[in-house]
């Protein structure tokens, strides 16, 4: 599989985009009903781990917003993202690529200043990130210099690749690089839980948490699924709150239209601002929006064992 993968990402600037996307909106439609039995709610995810204490002053759930910024396009818009959450009263954290367009000083700092977080994704973006471990830890030394310059706690790998074992090399507090199940990504391995969990470093107390993401991201559901509504999201989020879990999302900022009239692989921000509102209306002082930063220092806090690594 991870020498497909390494084919997969040599040859991938050689097929057109528009292609590629083709091909996986296909290949989607064969998978979806394959999978119905593990996607979108695998009900094994919610069983509560050992030791689970609940969420801080008796909320119900976890809500947590990330946002992936892939290209300069993203990252311009992303001032105007924090503004519309802001004005929802919600607060997020966006991950940007260090290497792959200048991330401006200017914005991230704006973005801290208004409660929301930053994070590091990835390095270039090229799916290579993974391919041998020499290759990762070369990187890691560049990756972990951006989480000193940027002060950020968190980590997300492009295309959601992961190696956790590997992913110690970095020095973070947490990583978002998992999922509880989403059989529709290039590793679809998924982590089985949608509560957090300690990855701790072999023969050592040393470790980070993993926030798996457990609504599926905007990009297949909106641009590979073709989906027209947000009820897939809504159907899972429901199952979560009864299970007392954790909703993490993963909105790119790039596939967002703020006008009222999307471009290719865009999808209206309306889709999201109905899922925040119906988040606010169905399940008001319910739930805890919390920045992917707090919940890493809060989560010992949240087993009756600190540390609680996952079976």
């Amino acid at each position: 599989m991870r020498t497909m993968k390494r084919i997969f990402y040599i040859i991938k600037p050689l097929i057109p985009r528009s292609f590629q996307i083709f091909l996986r909106q296909k290949l989607v439609a064969k998978q979806k009903e394959n999978y119905k039995n593990i996607w979108p709610i695998l009900e094994k995810a919610g069983e509560k781990p050992d030791g689970w204490v609940g969420w801080p002053n008796g909320k119900k759930f976890a809500f947590i917003l990330t946002h992936d910024v892939e290209l300069k396009g993203g990252h311009d818009k992303c001032l105007r993202l924090a503004l519309l959450e802001k004005e929802l009263g919600f607060v997020s954290s966006f991950n940007f690529v260090p290497e792959r367009y200048n991330v401006s000083p200017e914005l991230r700092k704006e973005l801290e200043k208004s409660g929301f977080e930053i994070g590091v994704h990835g390095l270039n973006h090229d799916g290579k990130l993974f391919a041998s471990k020499k290759i990762f830890n070369e990187r890691a030394t560049k990756i972990n210099s951006y989480l000193l310059e940027w002060k950020a706690a968190g980590f997300r790998a492009p295309a959601m690749h992961h190696n956790l074992e590997w992913i110690h090399n970095l020095k973070i507090k947490y990583d978002l690089s998992t999922f509880d199940t989403d059989p529709f990504e290039p590793q679809s391995d998924g982590m089985e839980t949608i509560f957090p969990f300690r990855v701790s470093k072999k023969d050592s107390d040393q470790g980070y948490w993993e926030f798996p993401y457990t609504l599926v991201q905007d990009f297949t559901l909106f641009m590979l699924m073709k989906e027209k509504n947000i009820n897939i999201w809504t159907k899972k989020l429901d199952w979560i709150v009864e299970k007392g879990g954790m909703v993490l999302l993963n909105v790119h900022p790039d596939y967002l239209s703020f006008d009222g009239k999307p471009r290719k692989e865009e999808f209206s921000v309306q889709l999201y601002v109905d899922l925040l509102k119906y988040v606010q209306n169905k399940y008001a002082n319910q739930f805890l929006n919390i920045l992917p930063c707090e919940l890493a220092l809060k989560a010992d806090s949240l087993f009756s064992t600190p540390g609680k690594e996952r079976k």
